[in-house]
């Protein structure tokens, strides 16, 4: 009997995917179930929990429900909570720009330097500003590359020079100038205060001032780098979170093709 309640109840569930109208899946589709976890400077106890739920009330949730908290500190406590929540979004609608580029794997992208360009490109990367991280670059550029993507070091059809971290931006535009290159990639982790941006487009401005804007492929990346923003920002693309060096490479490769013979 309880089987057959079960079954009869499982199928009460809403199970319509209506893609105009997208909301959070957690154990049965739009129930909106999310999970939350935020700190409070306040004590722990009833009275922080109750805080808690009323706060993701607030915040548009229903069913506020607090599963574990924990004193961090004295007089501060943390919350891992769930909610359902009850706002949509039409996915249909959304349009994202994002670099335009069929992605080749760097045996790919060898051939294709050598079919279009025949010659190698000469990119020089750097973390640039007081940016002292270098995983990003590091990942992109370094010839064991990352997670099973060689980095551009790698490449036949590539002379690529990472620099590190920390370069000035005048430093970066001169070895971009001694080396002749083809394309300048900017490694940004740090962004407290936006100052990332601050020295984006400061690089913008100096090669500008040395009227080599246009003459190189400005490409920039990190955790919160959009191609929107990079486009914003005056850069040719932006790579965020889960790309590798084949998608700089194949669109270093493709746009440099396109440069050079008018495509």
């Amino acid at each position: 009997m309880s089987e057959g309640l079960y079954s009869m109840e499982a199928k009460d569930y809403d199970k319509t995917l209506d893609l105009k109208k997208i909301k959070p899946y957690g154990d049965t589709m739009n129930d909106g179930k999310v999970q939350l976890s935020f700190t409070l400077p306040v004590p722990q106890g009833d009275e922080a929990i109750e805080a808690a739920k009323q706060l993701i009330l607030k915040m548009g949730f229903s069913n506020p429900l607090v599963v574990y908290s924990k004193e961090l500190t004295q007089g501060f406590t943390f919350f891992n909570c769930y909610g359902s929540c009850s706002h949509t979004v039409d996915y249909t609608s959304i349009h994202v720009p994002k670099v335009e580029t069929n992605v080749m794997d760097m045996y790919e992208c060898d051939a294709y330097i050598k079919e279009h360009i025949g010659r190698k490109i000469v990119v020089v990367g750097a973390s640039t500003g007081t940016d002292a991280h270098t995983v990003g670059i590091d990942a992109i550029m370094n010839m064991k590359g990352y997670a099973g993507h060689y980095g551009i070091e790698r490449y036949e059809m590539f002379e690529a020079l990472n620099m590190g971290s920390q370069i000035p931006n005048e430093e970066f535009i001169a070895k971009a100038i001694e080396m002749k290159a083809d394309a300048l990639l900017v490694s940004q982790t740090v962004t407290q205060k936006d100052v990332h941006i601050k020295n984006m487009v400061n690089l913008v401005e100096l090669l500008e001032a040395e009227g080599l804007r246009d003459k190189v492929i400005l490409v920039c990346g990190g955790p919160r780098i959009s191609h929107e923003l990079a486009k914003e920002l005056g850069y040719d693309a932006g790579f965020g979170m889960n790309t590798y060096a084949d998608d700089v490479a194949s669109y270093i490769a493709q746009e440099l093709d396109a440069r050079l013979n008018g495509k």
